[in-house]
């Protein structure tokens, strides 16, 4: 009966881990639905259009700056149900692709917690101050960039955990792979991409949008096999 009771709260905890990250997933996005159509400057923009938009837009950056607090918690969340699923099997085997995993995620939630922060600041000091919006324009993009590394630790560790313990498929592990590849990608070419706006900033974008379904996927995986790490890994 004891084991019983555990093993439907282990399966209740990944349940409720999968909805948070079907959860984060809808609130990243709805953050950009409501920012980017408002105009918010791709990375490298001029520090004029930067200054416009944060001068007339405050209102849409707040907007999306409330959705982030219960985002962060989501990822966390999400990331914890993670590594319950798949510790289990890593002490087995002596890995532990899943903490990698859960290490990235907090990273990415502390560099983007900074993001946020410098676009409050951005609409604090738009208009009339050139040098200071230059200057937050500037490590707001650097920061922006960068993160890519998080999130490629995230996709690596947990698409890697996932597949070596069976809960995830082999198309969404290599989906993982490859946003993690772009991303990292991206992160290493920072310098280059906030000089000013091109097409290596679209590396980035492809690498976030299959980040976005690996998330939701990764979500339904969780919701719909919490007892799968229990069970015999892939080899």
């Amino acid at each position: 009966m004891i084991r019983q009771s555990r093993l439907e709260t282990g399966m209740a905890f990944s349940r409720i881990s999968g909805i948070a990250a079907l959860g984060f997933a809808f609130l990243i996005v709805l953050g950009n639905v409501i920012t980017v159509p408002a105009g918010m400057p791709l990375t490298g923009a001029d520090v004029g259009e930067v200054d416009a938009f944060f001068g007339a837009e405050g209102d849409a950056v707040a907007a999306g700056s409330v959705l982030t607090p219960a985002a962060w918690v989501l990822a966390t969340l999400f990331g914890a149900g993670a590594v319950s699923a798949l510790r289990r099997s890593e002490r087995d085997r002596g890995e532990a692709w899943s903490l990698l995993g859960f290490a990235g995620l907090v990273l990415q939630n502390a560099a983007f917690a900074a993001v946020i922060a410098l676009r409050l600041a951005l609409v604090s000091v738009a208009g009339g101050h050139d040098g200071a919006t230059s200057a937050l324009w500037a490590l707001h993009d650097a920061l922006f960039t960068l993160n890519g590394t998080f999130l490629a630790l995230a996709l690596v560790g947990l698409s890697v955990g996932g597949l070596r313990a069976g809960l995830i498929r082999p198309w969404h592990g290599t989906l993982g792979l490859l946003s993690a590849a772009l991303l990292l990608s991206s992160a290493t070419l920072t310098p280059w991409i906030i000089d000013e706006a091109g097409p290596l900033g679209r590396l980035g974008l492809v690498g976030w949008l299959m980040w976005v379904v690996w998330l939701l996927a990764y979500g339904a995986a969780l919701i719909r096999s919490p007892r799968s790490c229990a069970t015999e890994p892939v080899r």
